[in-house]
């Protein structure tokens, strides 16, 4: 048997590995044999390479031991039954490290009670993630509103990106230099740096 431990954080921004050795210590009463899966990926969207990873090498009897249930999930229902599914699928038994009720098995009808209730428990979670993540979403829109930012719908302007990406490469010409050439802000000079690499 394996833990497959999977930490997850949205953004780059932000440190998914910041749970990572309280997870390996709390697997340690598992077992000892243990892998990471670690990501910064949105838990709203179903495909993310760390998860499919740790799906795809996962075996029967096997643990995915997580932080809190919306690390593993932010998603629709009808998403998060497709993760569930594919869990099950792989025998995968589903610990979360805060949600204590995950931590024992018992067998026979107390087991069996705990595992309904388990599932009722994820499943409130999942939602509960997905709810607080459409609210702060909307409070995000409606501070933005309030502040009168408005988008303006631009989409990048490729000409200039490439002009950009072409005065780079011959490297004899500062950023700010390129800036005025091409008649953009310095910020994009350095996007487009940062894009092409």
């Amino acid at each position: 048997m394996t833990i497959r431990i999977y930490v997850r954080a949205s953004t780059k921004d932000q440190d998914a590995e910041r749970a990572l050795s309280d997870l390996v210590s709390f697997s340690q009463s598992y077992g000892d044999q243990y892998n990471t899966y670690i990501e910064n990926y949105s838990g709203t969207k179903l495909e993310r390479p760390a998860l499919n990873q740790l799906l795809t090498e996962a075996n029967k009897g096997d643990v995915l031991l997580v932080e809190s249930v919306d690390r593993l999930s932010r998603l629709s229902q009808d998403d998060f039954a497709i993760l569930k599914d594919k869990i099950k699928a792989k025998g995968l038994r589903l610990i979360v490290a805060d949600l204590p009720t995950t931590h024992t098995t018992n067998g026979g009808m107390t087991g069996e009670i705990l595992n309904v209730i388990n599932a009722m428990l994820i499943d409130l979670l999942a939602t509960m993630a997905k709810l607080d993540n459409d609210k702060r979403k909307e409070r995000i829109k409606q501070g933005l509103a309030r502040s009168g930012y408005v988008p303006t719908g631009k989409k990048a302007n490729t000409a200039k990106h490439e002009r950009i990406k072409q005065l780079l490469s011959k490297g004899d010409m500062t950023k700010e230099e390129i800036a005025k050439a091409v008649s953009v802000g310095i910020a994009t000079v350095y996007r487009v740096s940062k894009d092409g690499k």
